[in-house]
């Protein structure tokens, strides 16, 4: 089992920075994909970054490559998604999710990923 516990959401301005922590605990491999997803209002779940526990390559969706940035301290067992230069497109609920099923391999769709956190709200006013 594994356990998520994201923080760090809140109201920014449009061009501001957030950063995002996920706390893991519980039974993780080094060999899993860690990933943040998002939702907003009437749209589907998807994919922001992922990476591997214990690698170094990562993975963006388009829409935030160059603007976010997924990292990791495996010595506090936290994943972390830097936000900069946000725009009101970012609003959402960000989840963190973990897929320990598919060994060293960086998915993203929302059924690759097996666990999942409880969100945290991102909110970019214009």
């Amino acid at each position: 089992q594994v356990q998520l516990v994201e923080s760090g959401g809140g109201l920014v301005q449009a061009g501001g920075s957030l950063r995002l922590s996920c706390a893991v605990s519980g039974r993780i491999f080094s060999s899993y994909a860690m990933g943040w997803f998002r939702q907003a209002p009437g749209k589907e779940r998807e994919f922001v970054a992922a990476m591997i526990w214990s690698g170094d390559n990562t993975h963006y969706a388009d829409s935030v490559k160059g603007r976010f940035t997924i990292s990791r301290d495996n010595a506090k067992n936290t994943l972390y998604l830097q936000m900069n230069s946000l725009k009101p497109e970012d609003t959402a609920v960000y989840y963190c999710a973990a897929d320990s099923r598919r060994d060293w391999r960086i998915g993203t769709a929302v059924d690759e990923y097996d666990y999942w956190g409880q969100g945290t709200q991102v909110t970019v006013s214009s």
